[in-house]
């Protein structure tokens, strides 16, 4: 399963899937940001009046060719009070919530494999006294039923 997931993690940072053409920067754009007034909706879903404005800057900012589509989001969510991402960046603090569930999947698994491995080696190597006395008197019921 880590070898999946080390595999996984791999290919997903080194595909190079980014959009082609100017309208499909835009839509991956927009599909990056939050609705300013609807709720739950991205701005490429929204018809709302203020995902329209959003859409107006994106098309306009793709059009300039100035800067790159994480930068737009970034201006973008910069120019309003609420955070407009519906994608956490992949660095700083943003990072922790990609990072932060492979890291307890690995701490649990290593947790259990130890558990599992004491429990193991405690086991029930030495006998309790209640075993010692079943082991007698299974043996004396045995020599009783030779001697008769």
């Amino acid at each position: 399963m880590l070898f999946c997931v080390v595999a996984l993690m791999i290919v997903g940072t080194q595909r190079d899937s980014g959009p082609g053409t100017p309208q499909e920067r835009i839509e991956s754009v927009s599909k990056r940001l939050a609705c300013p007034t609807c709720d739950g909706e991205s701005v490429y879903e929204s018809r709302g009046a203020g995902s329209q404005a959003i859409r107006k800057e994106i098309v306009r900012q793709v059009a300039d060719g100035q800067l790159t589509d994480s930068q737009i989001v970034k201006a973008i969510d910069d120019s309003y009070t609420a955070s407009l991402k519906l994608v956490p960046g992949g660095t700083g603090f943003d990072a922790l919530i990609w990072v932060l569930p492979i890291v307890v999947l690995i701490v649990s698994i290593v947790g259990l494999a130890v558990v599992f491995r004491r429990w193991k080696m405690q086991g029930s190597l030495t006998a309790t006294d209640a075993d010692r006395e079943l082991v007698e008197s299974a043996l004396r019921e045995v020599s009783d039923k030779s001697d008769s």
